[in-house]
């Protein structure tokens, strides 16, 4: 099973990132969406989970969570928008995978037996960081996660 994983779009859903997204069994979004525009697209290629970002304000943004619990198999993920702000051990929780946005900063690590992954920011670029995407790979209720900076003119 692909897991499609994306974050902090801001507003700007990039060619790039939906072709990458394209294929997945479903999608995860880690806030920062900006804009319910960004939603039906992804939901179009795969179901979408996804939860509310610190800039996702308004009427529209009410109904997103601020934290989703997904299972897929085996697998347990836990999903935030600030790694910061994360409310429970995800180890004594039976998470899995961790997946977070808010940084901009893609990164995946494993720490406990929780796989630790924020797929960077693919909207607008901040500073001089990367324009990423990201996905898990769910296979014998192992998960592996990669992470890929898109070629953005």
């Amino acid at each position: 099973m692909r897991v499609g994983l994306i974050s902090d779009t801001h507003g700007l859903l990039r060619p790039e990132a939906l072709a990458f997204l394209r294929g997945s069994n479903h999608i995860i979004h880690a806030g920062d969406i900006t804009g319910p525009e960004i939603l039906a697209p992804l939901a179009a290629i795969a179901p979408l989970t996804v939860v509310r970002g610190n800039n996702d304000r308004g009427a529209w943004a009410q109904a997103i969570p601020e934290t989703a619990v997904l299972r897929l198999g085996p697998v347990a993920i836990y999903v935030i928008h600030d790694i910061k702000e994360l409310p429970l051990d995800p180890v004594a929780a039976g998470m899995r995978v961790v997946v977070s946005g808010h940084s901009h900063r893609p990164s995946c690590r494993e720490q406990g037996g929780v796989l630790f992954v924020n797929p960077g920011s693919a909207g607008r670029r901040r500073f001089t960081l990367p324009i990423s995407v990201g996905e898990l790979v769910i296979e014998g209720g192992q998960a592996r996660a990669r992470i890929v900076e898109l070629d953005i003119a």
